[in-house]
């Protein structure tokens, strides 16, 4: 499809059929992540293609326990309808997340000179840099072919347990994970703010663009 609409229409989408992706299409999703620019054309990028159920339960429960977290901090903000549905897919997502039929994970090499230490800021910009572009890629190709996907962080909130589960050696670091599948629902356009509300000319708070009525 046009890139326009690729990215026009594209949403997280977190419900999906545990029916099963062929895995030629994985890959060509995944050759399509790899065109994405990297830091001085490192390179540096690993994906796990997690298929296996323990694997998959064994993200699934560190997922809940980040959730249970998560979830009761955001009881305590008021949500909007749209938050609210949200929050709902996220609940789905988390619930049923050893049925979604693929999961990648998108690592670094590289990931720092002492295990499991950070980085400076500075570094850290630039490393991570070198992954999303690549994961953007690959959430552009899924809707492209019509899988749903969706970028998430919390299984991985223990790098030494997602270390242990995924068997990474530790200059491998894992950033995200994008979950595939063929979507229950369907793509279409969703409500984003005006561009001239968010776009700044030479310094914060210079709007040109911004409409009267955005006022």
């Amino acid at each position: 499809m046009p890139l326009g609409e690729a990215m026009s229409t594209q949403r997280a989408v977190r419900r999906v059929e545990p029916d099963p992706v062929d895995d030629a299409i994985v890959l060509r999703c995944l050759e399509l992540a790899l065109e994405a620019p990297t830091a001085s054309n490192g390179q540096n990028w690993e994906f796990i293609i997690v298929k296996d159920g323990a694997v998959k339960a064994a993200l699934a429960a560190q997922y809940r326990r980040a959730s249970k977290l998560y979830g009761g901090v955001s009881n305590l903000v008021k949500t909007d309808d749209q938050k609210g549905r949200i929050l709902k897919s996220v609940q789905w997502q988390v619930e049923h997340f050893e049925q979604i039929p693929v999961m990648v994970v998108c690592c670094l090499r590289g990931a720092s000179p002492v295990p499991f230490v950070p980085k400076p800021p500075i570094m850290a910009s630039s490393h991570y840099g070198s992954i999303y572009p690549s994961v953007q890629n690959l959430l552009l190709a899924a809707r492209a072919v019509g899988l749903g996907a969706a970028l998430i962080t919390m299984p991985l909130w223990s790098s030494t347990v997602a270390h242990r589960i995924l068997k990474l050696p530790a200059n491998v670091e894992p950033c995200c994970i994008v979950t595939l599948g063929w979507p229950k629902g369907r793509y279409g356009r969703k409500p984003r703010k005006p561009v001239g509300t968010v776009a700044h000319l030479d310094h914060y708070a210079n709007q040109p663009w911004k409409e009267p009525t955005q006022a």
